[in-house]
């Protein structure tokens, strides 16, 4: 028997929307780029094991790489990016703090002594589509 048609109307495999992330600014192709979205600000900015987080990865390109999440049901999430450039799969760090790889956020929230709060990087998310944009950063 034939699937239904796609349209209006038509009821989805599965509820909620498509986020698409463009990851831009990105230095080199060295590495992979991984990235996060949770709505659990006590896991932020760590999704590993975390129900309900959207984690992915993609291989690096100097310029941009873009990361597509599906079925996203509305809330309040917030987003981690990381250049992990050597890949070994954690955020390197210079004289313990310092970051030696790139990272970014959902809303630019910007890094003081850390990785900014949940509230920081948070944003809405209804049951529409939406493409965002986050620039990697680098300190060093």
């Amino acid at each position: 028997m034939p699937a239904p048609p796609a349209g209006p109307g038509a009821s989805a495999q599965a509820p909620g929307a498509t986020i698409t992330i463009t990851v831009t600014d990105l230095r080199s192709a060295k590495g992979i780029v991984r990235a996060c979205m949770t709505a659990d600000e006590h896991s932020f900015p760590r999704c590993r094991g975390v129900a309900g987080a959207f984690g992915a990865t993609a291989q690096a390109r100097e310029g941009s790489v873009s990361f597509t999440f599906r079925h996203v049901r509305p809330g309040h999430y917030a987003i981690a990016l990381l250049h992990d450039e050597n890949n070994n799969g954690k955020a390197d760090r210079a004289l313990g703090m310092m970051p030696r790889e790139g990272f970014g956020f959902s809303r630019d929230a910007k890094v003081r002594m850390g990785p900014p709060s949940f509230s920081d990087a948070a944003l809405d998310l209804g049951g529409k589509d939406r493409e965002l944009t986050i620039r990697m950063r680098y300190m060093l």
